[in-house]
């Protein structure tokens, strides 16, 4: 078998479904799997796996064992060559495994390969690619002085900022919600560790893999979407959550008898501090735009009706059947609407690509997935992504 797909999910049951979908989907031409491991969700994720997927392999825990043992126990279970460590809030395109699996095998130095990752409005993630957190990187972070001077290379560590977005290249960390790497090195570096801190886990397993003398990859040929938003508020909880995540790193590859940890959190709490100040002195939160209209772009007009009674609103339609799939010049007052896009006509490569060069126009969108009976969509990185059911 050549690729195993490991999705770990917590109480993100619609979220799950898509990831699912797309993950399929792209695995059509593939000898490949899906294992799901469900963390003891209290909603009906894992009725849903069973009924709509059922030959998906899904582990359920009767607890939440967290981040690094959960993927662990479903590696544990895996046949692959390869595995890819993918969140569940996360959308693949269609050729995705293809491209990172012919990427991979041809280099002889293979770690892990992350992608260019997207939010729910087509905005690029930098964490997508990142450098060792050493005192100094992780500072640059926490202050957001890797904004202030993006162009000096000493302030640009943190988010490997000698690659663009849309370069490929050997970078030192990836992120845990897309990490494709070979199954016989995940164990060799003996996996997850189960004792990392929230926000330290993917750091770490890539930095064990680059100290296997193994070479890292950002790999722009692909984008997935990562809605992201649930756990990503940039508070002072955030904060003090990414230093004990940084901290615990420094201490277990630097610092074993921590000594050197005193430089580190010294870094870290004038880093916090600096943070505060500014979220003080900076404005009110951006208020949400509620839509005025919908625009579907489908070939179904019947769904015109049912949407316009779920959403309480008009909903324009753009019929794929007579029409080309034109975003721009469809919406003459972008602030004000909101496309969606019907996957049963669009597939998820498109649907990704529509957000990606939609970015900063004001647009927003929600998907239907194939045979779904609800909308999802997000339309920023730092808030929950939004769920409307529509049967």
């Amino acid at each position: 078998m050549q690729l195993s797909v490991i999705i770990l999910n917590y109480n993100v049951r619609f979220f799950l479904e898509q990831c699912v979908l797309s993950v399929q989907n792209a695995l059509e031409t593939i000898d490949g799997e899906i294992i799901v491991i469900d963390n003891n969700s209290q909603d009906d994720s894992c009725e849903m796996m069973k009924q709509r997927f059922p030959n998906v392999k899904l582990i359920q825990n009767n607890e939440n064992l967290g981040f690094p043992k959960g993927n662990n126990i479903g590696v544990a279970q895996a046949q692959g060559e390869y595995i890819c460590i993918l969140n569940p809030d996360t959308v693949v395109a269609e050729d995705t495994f293809t491209k990172v699996l012919a990427f991979a095998q041809k280099q002889s130095d293979f770690g892990i390969l992350g992608c260019k990752l997207i939010d729910g409005a087509g905005n690029f993630l930098p964490e997508s690619k990142r450098g060792v957190p050493t005192p100094w990187v992780a500072f640059t972070k926490v202050t957001g002085l890797y904004k202030l001077v993006p162009k000096f290379r000493i302030f640009g560590k943190y988010y490997a900022q000698h690659l663009s977005e849309n370069e490929t290249g050997k970078v030192d960390i990836l992120v845990g919600a897309f990490m494709f790497m070979r199954r016989d090195l995940y164990h060799g570096v003996g996996g997850f560790d189960e004792d990392c801190f929230m926000y330290s886990d993917d750091v770490d397993l890539s930095y064990r893999v680059l100290k296997e003398g193994k070479s890292n990859y950002y790999f722009h040929e692909t984008t997935i979407i990562h809605y992201k938003g649930e756990s990503t508020i940039k508070d002072e909880m955030y904060m003090k959550r990414f230093q004990e995540a940084m901290n615990f790193f420094y201490k277990k590859h630097f610092s074993p008898d921590g000594s050197g940890s005193v430089l580190f959190s010294i870094f870290m709490k004038a880093g916090i501090v600096f943070f505060s100040l500014v979220k003080m002195f900076q404005g009110k939160s951006i208020i949400k735009t509620v839509p005025k209209a919908y625009l579907l772009y489908s070939a179904n007009e019947k769904l015109v009706e049912k949407l316009h009674l779920v959403l309480q609103n008009k909903v324009r339609f753009h019929d794929l059947k007579t029409e080309k799939m034109v975003i721009s010049s469809s919406v003459k007052n972008k602030k004000a609407v909101e496309i969606i896009l019907d996957n049963e006509f669009i597939s998820f490569k498109e649907c990704i690509a529509i957000l990606e060069s939609s970015r900063n126009k004001g647009i927003t969108f929600k998907i239907l997935p194939k045979t779904a009976n609800f909308l999802i969509g997000s339309n920023n990185s730092n808030e929950r992504g939004e769920i409307i059911e529509i049967e």
